[in-house]
Protein backbone atom coordinates (compact mmCIF):
# COMPACT_ATOMS: atom_id res chain seq x y z
CA UNK A 1 0.00 0.00 0.00
CA UNK A 2 1.30 3.44 -0.94
CA UNK A 3 2.02 5.90 1.86
CA UNK A 4 -0.46 8.82 2.02
CA UNK A 5 2.15 11.40 0.98
CA UNK A 6 3.12 9.23 -1.99
CA UNK A 7 -0.52 9.10 -3.05
CA UNK A 8 -0.73 12.89 -2.79
CA UNK A 9 2.43 13.12 -4.92
CA UNK A 10 0.92 10.67 -7.42
CA UNK A 11 -2.10 12.94 -7.90
CA UNK A 12 -0.17 16.21 -7.76
CA UNK A 13 2.19 15.17 -10.56
CA UNK A 14 -0.68 15.38 -13.06
CA UNK A 15 -3.50 17.90 -13.28
CA UNK A 16 -5.24 15.40 -15.57
CA UNK A 17 -5.38 12.84 -12.75
CA UNK A 18 -7.00 15.33 -10.37
CA UNK A 19 -9.45 16.53 -13.01
CA UNK A 20 -10.46 13.02 -14.10
CA UNK A 21 -11.04 11.91 -10.51
CA UNK A 22 -13.14 14.99 -9.77
CA UNK A 23 -15.17 14.52 -12.95
CA UNK A 24 -15.90 10.89 -12.11
CA UNK A 25 -16.76 11.77 -8.52
CA UNK A 26 -19.38 14.17 -9.87
CA UNK A 27 -20.99 11.65 -12.27
CA UNK A 28 -20.11 8.73 -14.55
CA UNK A 29 -18.27 9.57 -17.79
CA UNK A 30 -17.24 7.73 -20.93
CA UNK A 31 -13.64 7.96 -22.08
CA UNK A 32 -14.77 10.20 -24.93
CA UNK A 33 -16.45 12.56 -22.47
CA UNK A 34 -13.34 12.58 -20.29
CA UNK A 35 -11.17 13.39 -23.31
CA UNK A 36 -13.45 16.27 -24.28
CA UNK A 37 -13.53 17.66 -20.74
CA UNK A 38 -9.80 17.39 -20.01
CA UNK A 39 -8.14 17.59 -23.42
CA UNK A 40 -6.07 14.52 -22.51
CA UNK A 41 -5.21 11.94 -25.12
CA UNK A 42 -6.80 8.49 -25.09
CA UNK A 43 -3.41 6.99 -24.20
CA UNK A 44 -3.08 9.31 -21.20
CA UNK A 45 -6.63 8.58 -20.09
CA UNK A 46 -5.99 4.87 -20.39
CA UNK A 47 -3.02 5.08 -18.02
CA UNK A 48 -4.93 7.27 -15.57
CA UNK A 49 -7.98 5.00 -15.48
CA UNK A 50 -5.79 1.93 -15.10
CA UNK A 51 -3.92 3.52 -12.18
CA UNK A 52 -7.23 4.51 -10.58
CA UNK A 53 -8.67 1.04 -11.04
CA UNK A 54 -5.61 -0.50 -9.34
CA UNK A 55 -6.32 1.73 -6.36
CA UNK A 56 -10.04 0.87 -6.45
CA UNK A 57 -10.89 4.52 -7.00
CA UNK A 58 -12.89 3.87 -10.16
CA UNK A 59 -14.69 0.97 -11.78
CA UNK A 60 -16.08 0.42 -15.24
CA UNK A 61 -19.83 0.19 -15.76
CA UNK A 62 -20.50 -0.65 -19.38
CA UNK A 63 -19.11 2.17 -21.51
CA UNK A 64 -18.79 4.51 -18.53
CA UNK A 65 -16.33 4.92 -15.70
CA UNK A 66 -17.68 5.49 -12.19
CA UNK A 67 -15.92 6.65 -9.01
CA UNK A 68 -16.10 4.21 -6.13
CA UNK A 69 -16.92 5.32 -2.60
CA UNK A 70 -13.22 5.62 -1.79
CA UNK A 71 -12.62 7.42 -5.07
CA UNK A 72 -15.24 9.98 -4.08
CA UNK A 73 -13.56 10.26 -0.67
CA UNK A 74 -10.20 11.02 -2.25
CA UNK A 75 -11.77 13.49 -4.71
CA UNK A 76 -13.42 15.35 -1.84
CA UNK A 77 -10.13 15.45 0.06
CA UNK A 78 -8.22 16.75 -2.95
CA UNK A 79 -10.83 19.46 -3.50
CA UNK A 80 -10.56 20.51 0.15
CA UNK A 81 -6.75 20.59 -0.02
CA UNK A 82 -6.81 22.65 -3.20
CA UNK A 83 -9.23 25.09 -1.56
CA UNK A 84 -6.98 25.40 1.51
CA UNK A 85 -3.91 26.06 -0.62
CA UNK A 86 -5.77 28.60 -2.76
CA UNK A 87 -6.85 30.42 0.39
CA UNK A 88 -3.33 30.29 1.82
CA UNK A 89 -1.90 31.75 -1.40
CA UNK A 90 -4.48 34.54 -1.30
CA UNK A 91 -3.61 35.43 2.31
CA UNK A 92 0.15 34.79 2.16
CA UNK A 93 1.16 38.42 1.70
CA UNK A 94 -1.17 39.77 4.41
CA UNK A 95 -1.26 36.99 7.00
CA UNK A 96 1.48 38.69 9.06
CA UNK A 97 -0.90 41.61 9.61
CA UNK A 98 -4.13 39.70 10.18
CA UNK A 99 -5.47 40.00 13.75
CA UNK A 100 -6.05 36.25 13.84
CA UNK A 101 -6.48 36.16 17.62
CA UNK A 102 -9.52 38.42 17.26
CA UNK A 103 -11.13 36.62 14.34
CA UNK A 104 -13.75 34.19 15.60
CA UNK A 105 -13.80 32.07 12.48
CA UNK A 106 -11.55 29.64 10.66
CA UNK A 107 -9.43 31.24 7.93
CA UNK A 108 -10.92 28.76 5.46
CA UNK A 109 -13.98 31.03 5.49
CA UNK A 110 -11.89 33.60 3.65
CA UNK A 111 -11.64 31.32 0.62
CA UNK A 112 -13.99 33.53 -1.37
CA UNK A 113 -12.77 36.81 0.12
CA UNK A 114 -11.50 39.58 -2.12
CA UNK A 115 -8.12 40.86 -0.97
CA UNK A 116 -7.19 44.37 -2.08
CA UNK A 117 -3.63 45.60 -1.52
CA UNK A 118 -1.92 48.90 -2.32
CA UNK A 119 -0.11 49.22 -5.62
CA UNK A 120 2.27 51.84 -6.96
CA UNK A 121 -0.45 53.29 -9.14
CA UNK A 122 -3.22 52.88 -6.54
CA UNK A 123 -1.67 53.16 -3.06
CA UNK A 124 -5.09 53.87 -1.52
CA UNK A 125 -6.82 50.91 -3.20
CA UNK A 126 -7.70 49.07 0.07
CA UNK A 127 -9.39 52.11 1.59
CA UNK A 128 -11.05 53.08 -1.68
CA UNK A 129 -12.62 49.62 -1.88
CA UNK A 130 -14.31 50.23 1.48
CA UNK A 131 -15.30 53.80 0.61
CA UNK A 132 -16.98 52.62 -2.59
CA UNK A 133 -19.00 50.09 -0.60
CA UNK A 134 -19.95 52.71 1.98
CA UNK A 135 -21.11 55.07 -0.75
CA UNK A 136 -23.60 52.49 -2.03
CA UNK A 137 -24.79 51.00 1.28
CA UNK A 138 -28.12 51.67 2.92
CA UNK A 139 -27.07 50.15 6.25
CA UNK A 140 -23.63 50.43 7.81
CA UNK A 141 -22.22 49.06 11.05
CA UNK A 142 -18.64 49.45 12.16
CA UNK A 143 -16.37 48.66 15.09
CA UNK A 144 -12.89 50.08 14.88
CA UNK A 145 -9.89 51.71 16.49
CA UNK A 146 -9.96 54.45 13.87
CA UNK A 147 -12.30 56.49 11.69
CA UNK A 148 -10.45 58.15 8.84
CA UNK A 149 -11.37 61.43 7.21
CA UNK A 150 -12.75 59.89 4.01
CA UNK A 151 -14.95 57.34 5.79
CA UNK A 152 -16.34 60.02 8.09
CA UNK A 153 -17.17 62.31 5.18
CA UNK A 154 -18.80 59.49 3.21
CA UNK A 155 -20.95 58.40 6.15
CA UNK A 156 -21.98 61.97 6.91
CA UNK A 157 -23.01 62.62 3.31
CA UNK A 158 -25.05 59.42 3.09
CA UNK A 159 -26.74 59.81 6.47
CA UNK A 160 -27.64 63.49 6.08
CA UNK A 161 -29.08 62.69 2.65
CA UNK A 162 -31.36 60.12 4.28
CA UNK A 163 -29.77 57.31 2.28
CA UNK A 164 -28.04 55.36 5.05
CA UNK A 165 -28.31 54.28 8.67
CA UNK A 166 -25.04 54.33 10.57
CA UNK A 167 -24.07 52.53 13.78
CA UNK A 168 -20.51 52.44 15.06
CA UNK A 169 -18.48 51.48 18.10
CA UNK A 170 -15.22 53.42 18.17
CA UNK A 171 -12.36 53.28 20.62
CA UNK A 172 -11.80 56.36 22.76
CA UNK A 173 -8.47 56.93 21.02
CA UNK A 174 -10.27 57.16 17.65
CA UNK A 175 -12.62 59.80 19.06
CA UNK A 176 -9.72 61.71 20.61
CA UNK A 177 -7.91 61.81 17.25
CA UNK A 178 -10.99 63.31 15.60
CA UNK A 179 -11.47 65.79 18.45
CA UNK A 180 -7.99 67.18 17.77
CA UNK A 181 -9.11 68.43 14.34
CA UNK A 182 -11.81 71.10 14.30
CA UNK A 183 -13.20 70.12 10.90
CA UNK A 184 -13.35 66.39 11.64
CA UNK A 185 -14.79 67.02 15.09
CA UNK A 186 -17.55 69.15 13.59
CA UNK A 187 -18.34 66.40 11.08
CA UNK A 188 -18.41 63.72 13.76
CA UNK A 189 -20.76 65.74 15.91
CA UNK A 190 -23.03 66.41 12.95
CA UNK A 191 -23.10 62.71 12.14
CA UNK A 192 -23.86 61.74 15.74
CA UNK A 193 -26.72 64.24 15.93
CA UNK A 194 -28.52 62.67 12.97
CA UNK A 195 -31.59 60.56 13.72
CA UNK A 196 -30.20 57.83 11.45
CA UNK A 197 -26.83 57.55 13.18
CA UNK A 198 -25.67 56.34 16.57
CA UNK A 199 -22.13 56.17 17.86
CA UNK A 200 -20.85 54.47 20.97
CA UNK A 201 -17.45 54.67 22.58
CA UNK A 202 -15.29 51.88 23.98
CA UNK A 203 -12.72 53.02 26.50
CA UNK A 204 -10.52 50.03 25.74
CA UNK A 205 -8.92 49.74 22.32
CA UNK A 206 -10.96 48.04 19.59
CA UNK A 207 -8.41 45.56 18.19
CA UNK A 208 -9.85 45.33 14.68
CA UNK A 209 -11.23 47.67 12.02
CA UNK A 210 -14.42 46.20 10.58
CA UNK A 211 -17.13 47.78 8.45
CA UNK A 212 -20.29 45.91 7.46
CA UNK A 213 -22.15 47.38 4.50
CA UNK A 214 -25.51 45.80 3.69
CA UNK A 215 -24.24 42.51 5.13
CA UNK A 216 -20.85 42.42 3.40
CA UNK A 217 -17.95 42.36 5.88
CA UNK A 218 -14.92 44.55 5.20
CA UNK A 219 -11.77 44.11 7.29
CA UNK A 220 -9.01 46.71 7.12
CA UNK A 221 -5.58 45.28 7.90
CA UNK A 222 -2.76 47.46 9.23
CA UNK A 223 0.80 46.76 10.30
CA UNK A 224 2.25 47.60 13.71
CA UNK A 225 3.00 51.11 12.51
CA UNK A 226 -0.61 51.73 11.54
CA UNK A 227 0.04 51.60 7.79
CA UNK A 228 -2.85 50.13 5.83
CA UNK A 229 -1.70 46.91 4.19
CA UNK A 230 -4.91 45.45 2.77
CA UNK A 231 -8.67 45.26 2.86
CA UNK A 232 -10.57 41.99 2.74
CA UNK A 233 -14.26 41.65 2.07
CA UNK A 234 -16.56 38.66 2.01
CA UNK A 235 -20.19 37.57 2.26
CA UNK A 236 -19.29 34.24 3.87
CA UNK A 237 -22.03 33.34 6.41
CA UNK A 238 -19.57 32.41 9.17
CA UNK A 239 -17.70 35.70 8.82
CA UNK A 240 -20.97 37.63 8.76
CA UNK A 241 -22.11 35.84 11.93
CA UNK A 242 -18.82 36.62 13.65
CA UNK A 243 -19.05 40.29 12.68
CA UNK A 244 -22.65 40.54 13.90
CA UNK A 245 -21.81 38.90 17.24
CA UNK A 246 -18.67 41.01 17.69
CA UNK A 247 -20.54 44.22 16.92
CA UNK A 248 -23.29 43.32 19.40
CA UNK A 249 -20.72 42.60 22.10
CA UNK A 250 -18.86 45.84 21.59
CA UNK A 251 -22.13 47.79 21.34
CA UNK A 252 -23.54 46.49 24.60
CA UNK A 253 -20.32 47.16 26.49
CA UNK A 254 -19.75 50.64 25.05
CA UNK A 255 -21.11 53.99 26.20
CA UNK A 256 -23.15 56.48 24.14
CA UNK A 257 -20.99 59.11 22.47
CA UNK A 258 -20.90 62.30 24.55
CA UNK A 259 -18.94 65.08 22.81
CA UNK A 260 -18.53 66.98 26.09
CA UNK A 261 -16.43 64.14 27.48
CA UNK A 262 -13.80 64.85 24.81
CA UNK A 263 -13.88 68.64 24.89
CA UNK A 264 -11.81 70.70 27.24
Amino acid sequence: MEAPLEEIEFLARSTNRVEVLQLLAARPHTRRELATATGASQATLGRILEDFAERSWVRRDGSEYVATATGELVADGVEALVSVLETEAKLRDVVAYLPTAELGFDLSHLADATVTVPTRTRPSAPLQRVLDAMADATTLQAFSHTLNEQSLATALDRVTAGEQTFEAVLSATAIEALAADDTLWSQLRALAESDDAEIRVRREEVPVAVTVTDGTVYLLVRDSGGILRASLHTDDPAVREWAADAFSGYWEAASPFDPAAFEE
